[in-house]
């Protein structure tokens, strides 16, 4: 059924389940996983506070800090699925929207299902915040599951 999962993470716990499960299925079906994480384009407005703060070359600062973090999630998670003995690899996406990056990579490595996470955010909370799980469920050409 399925031959290769992508499974979105940013590190979060709530994440991590969703991580979890991904791997199980994976597992349970003989498939391997590709673990994306995703750091968004630097916010001008944050750059301009850290250059201010004397941090002369905050750009760079920025993508050091995300590649910084990326990195230990994707190795936390290839920890976790070696553990469980399932094939894996990672993919750190930078300077995309989440959602853009989650179904670029799913179409370019042809990924045959996406699994993620979400807040499960209704009414204006969502309009406010915005849903990147809601975004790639509705764009997506491919199956999507998501946990709460």
């Amino acid at each position: 059924m399925y031959e290769r999962i992508l499974i979105a993470t940013d590190g979060s716990e709530l994440a991590g389940r969703a991580v979890d499960h991904g791997i199980g299925l994976a597992k349970a079906v003989g498939a391997s996983v590709l673990f994306v994480t995703v750091t968004e384009l630097w916010s001008a407005l944050e750059i301009a506070g850290e250059y201010e703060d004397g941090e002369l070359d905050a750009v760079r600062a920025y993508e050091k800090v995300a590649a910084k973090s990326a990195e230990k999630t994707l190795s936390d998670c290839a920890r976790r699925a070696a553990s469980e003995g399932v094939a894996a690899k990672t993919r750190h996406v930078a300077d995309r929207r989440p959602a853009e990056g989650i179904m670029t990579t799913a179409d370019r490595e042809d990924c045959d299902l996406i699994v993620m996470a979400t807040h499960g955010r209704r009414g204006v909370q969502k309009m406010l915040i915005g849903s990147q799980t809601a975004e790639v469920l509705a764009l997506s050409k491919r199956p999507v599951l998501v946990l709460r």
